[in-house]
């Protein structure tokens, strides 16, 4: 394989050629990287195969998020210069050694390098490949831009759909389930996952391509985009973009919007099994515990198409108002009902998911109403440094508070009451900051002469 190519104008799109086969290349990828949904499933076997603790089990994840934020902030403007081909390619080798070097680690008996594997060299991998696809899909559906990056973020949100029966199979059929789980079975399953998502993402970045620089939908231009919501007439840079306070009041929604669902589903096996124990065998309880993970998975997916396409005609800003207001109030029924009837927890756990998820597929489309279509891509990176500290606050909050709980010999679903009270209230300063977002002031726009996103610097 040349650089050559790799370069973005080996994959401009011929005339004639169709949108839509764009969207089948960013799932690949999306459905790939969105696996890390379903760590929780790793959780139980690491804690009982390795004798450690619930926030030590979710560190590979927690990095994992964190790098995901910082190399997508990063590597913003790169993958805009270079284009998706590139950033797939980079996206494909990190996600994938993450798998090989936590198998490696996980034979040799070295959790560390599962932390660094999955965690760090991994997560940079979430990245680069969450960012690509998203820029790619806004420039091809510039007339539904909701629609765009729901489809591409959608896939992030279904991966563990995917991944998480068939991290269950491959767990049992290599012997790491159960009390004491066999390491060197959870091993294999990190080195079998890695070869078939080597496979999986490759079908992304060959497929890939970018409209040519003057391409257009048929019948339609700028001018007929619909406003809704706060929208700024102007262009603003990626620098200029982080010295507003619109780009910080949606810094702090997205956050906290991403730290309520997080919380939940990164521990989303043991929550279940804590709220509903009463599964006749452990392997029945941890097949019950995989598919409520494999719920909110396809909660967390469909909600990212189904709310983000409707913010193209309800708005941006309505949209965040009900993420988070509602949101906060299925939790405080989730604190109140605990385990006394499974359907309302479902329901208000699906949703909550289904919010969330649709926290991210959103965010592009309000990014762009905001700060115009220019170095829009370099913003969204920066913007998920957000996603970096719910990286962190959702597990901790979450798995802190159950950790001292059981410490103190406390059973089932107050395990989790404190936590989720936190929620409550992060979810109601996210409601107040979405409230104060206004259109972007003129003395942050670029001149009009300004040149392309790609031939600008962030």
């Amino acid at each position: 394989m040349t650089a050559g190519f790799l370069e973005r104008r080996r994959i401009v799109a011929r005339p004639g050629w169709s949108r839509w086969l764009v969207p089948p290349a960013a799932l690949s990828i999306h459905l790939a990287i969105g696996q890390a949904y379903a760590w929780s499933v790793f959780k139980s076997p690491l804690e009982a195969g390795l004798g450690i603790s619930g926030v030590a089990s979710a560190l590979p994840f927690t990095l994992g998020i964190i790098m995901l934020g910082l190399s997508a902030a990063v590597f913003g403007t790169k993958v805009d210069t270079n284009g998706p081909r590139w950033a797939m390619v980079v996206a494909t080798s990190c996600f994938v050694s993450g798998f090989l070097i936590s198998s490696l680690g996980l034979y040799l008996g070295q959790y560390w390098m599962v932390v660094l594997g999955y965690g760090v060299i991994g997560g940079i991998g979430l990245g680069v490949g969450y960012i690509s696809p998203v820029s790619t899909l806004m420039k091809w559906f510039p007339d539904r831009p909701g629609l765009a990056t729901g489809i591409a973020i959608m896939g992030f949100g279904g991966g563990a759909l995917i991944a998480s029966p068939l991290t269950a199979a491959l767990l049992s059929a290599f012997g790491a389930t159960g009390p004491e789980p066999a390491v060197n079975g959870i091993a294999t399953t990190f080195l079998v996952m890695g070869l078939i998502y080597a496979v999986f993402m490759s079908v992304g970045w060959l497929l890939i391509r970018v409209p040519a620089d003057d391409w257009q939908p048929p019948g339609w231009s700028p001018e007929h985009a619909a406003i809704h919501g706060p929208t700024t007439k102007g262009q603003v840079s990626a620098a200029n973009a982080i010295k507003t306070p619109q780009f910080w009041l949606l810094w702090v929604v997205l956050t906290f919007n991403v730290t309520a669902g997080i919380g939940i589903l990164e521990r989303a096996a043991p929550i279940y099994k804590d709220f509903f124990p009463e599964a006749t065998t452990p392997t029945a309880l941890a097949a019950a515990a995989a598919g409520f993970v494999a719920m909110l998975s396809l909660a967390n997916s469909l909600g990212r198409i189904l709310w983000s396409t409707t913010s193209d005609w309800a708005g941006r800003k309505n949209m965040y108002r009900m993420y988070l207001g509602v949101g906060a109030l299925l939790y405080l029924t989730v604190t109140f009902t605990t385990n006394s009837n499974k359907v309302v927890f479902l329901i208000c756990c699906i949703l909550i998911l289904s919010f969330y998820g649709a926290g991210f597929a959103t965010v592009p489309a309000y990014l762009r109403d905001l700060f115009g279509t220019y170095q829009v891509g370099a913003i969204h990176g920066r913007l998920l440094t957000a996603w970096s500290t719910a990286g962190v606050l959702g597990p901790v909050i979450v798995n802190a508070v159950a950790d001292a709980q059981i410490a103190q010999g406390v059973q089932g679903p107050d395990r989790y009451t404190t936590a989720f009270y936190i929620m409550i209230g992060l979810l109601a300063v996210g409601f107040v900051c979405n409230e104060l977002i206004r259109p972007v002031h003129p003395r942050f726009h670029q001149p009009e002469d300004t040149s392309t996103p790609a031939e600008a610097r962030a």
